[in-house]
């Protein structure tokens, strides 16, 4: 008994010497900067009066600030608006190119792999791309609809349109990302309920209601989780394509955290939003998470 006890120890030595580079690492690049970017927000920090750096006397006065800064909360609902659009959009036009290349066919191999370039370019490509179809003189879209006759505006440079014209260029290039994971999720699913019901006259909108969507529901719970995140950091269309405006209607809270800490040097108000994202993100995700594990207990019960 005090041999396998020492073995055991020994293994879980040996574990956590294995592991230790990493978990070293891990708190050097994420853990002590977000460290920094806390005890930052807890004072005035700003370049134009360097000596409140250490300045802990009112730790909370930043976070009262941006209760009472309707810039900062205007920028809350943009977020929020661009987030579930271009979110719900890509789950969608993700689902539906996944059933639909569902295949073995060469030409299906060939249109995932086209499907998925969007994804593997640069954001700041992308940015650049939306650029070009969205300014009048030079964009191919532009051209086309004049031939037709039809004259259209920049969409960028309008203030009812600004905000989608940047969620359908955040869909273009994501929307890959749930077509991939759903088409793996569906290569996994066996081929004998699916059979079976095709053998009892099931019709299609049945099979997927019944056997396919329940397999694959966590993984476009994962897909929104992830994409619901990542869409907190829409900074290089934004920053490209319109630079918070026409006006703030594009400013989304990171971008005007941006504005607040490298434009005017508040940077302990700009680290002070940056905490706020940060938390905002781990409630969001702990309620999807939540709730995708609830309905998957829900299934196995």
């Amino acid at each position: 008994m005090k041999r396998k006890t020492n073995w055991r120890s020994q293994q879980r030595n040996a574990w956590l010497a294995g592991l230790m580079p990493s978990i070293i690492l891990l708190v050097v690049i994420t853990l002590l900067p977000a460290m920094a970017l806390v005890i930052t927000s807890l004072t005035p920090l700003s370049l134009t009066n360097p000596q409140e750096t250490f300045n802990f006397s009112d730790p909370l006065i930043n976070y009262r600030q941006l209760l009472e800064d309707p810039r900062f909360l205007n920028s809350i609902i943009t977020q929020i608006k661009l987030s579930l659009v271009s979110v719900l959009f890509q789950v969608i036009i993700g689902l539906g190119l996944a059933l639909l290349l569902n295949g073995a066919s060469a030409w299906l191999h060939t249109a995932r792999t086209l499907f998925l370039i969007p994804m593997v370019l640069p954001p700041i490509i992308v940015a650049l791309i939306w650029k070009i179809i969205y300014t009048p003189d030079i964009s191919p879209l532009h051209q086309v609809l004049e031939l037709w006759g039809i004259t259209l505006n920049s969409l960028i440079a309008n203030p009812a349109t600004a905000l989608w014209a940047i969620a359908v260029a955040d869909i273009w290039q994501w929307f890959p990302f749930t077509m991939l994971m759903v088409l793996a999720a569906l290569q996994m699913i066996p081929r004998d309920p699916l059979e079976a019901a095709s053998l009892d006259g099931a019709r299609a909108h049945n099979i997927f209601r019944y056997i396919v969507l329940p397999y694959i529901k966590p993984v476009l719970v994962v897909c929104a989780l992830f994409r619901l995140i990542d869409s907190f950091k829409a900074f290089p269309l934004i920053y490209i394509l319109t630079d918070g405006g026409p006006g703030t209607v594009t400013e989304v809270t990171n971008y005007y955290g941006f504005i607040q800490a490298f434009n005017f040097s508040y940077w302990g108000y700009g680290s002070a939003i940056a905490v706020v994202i940060l938390v905002g993100v781990f409630v969001l995700s702990y309620i999807i998470g939540k709730a995708g594990w609830s309905d998957e207990r829900k299934a196995s019960a």
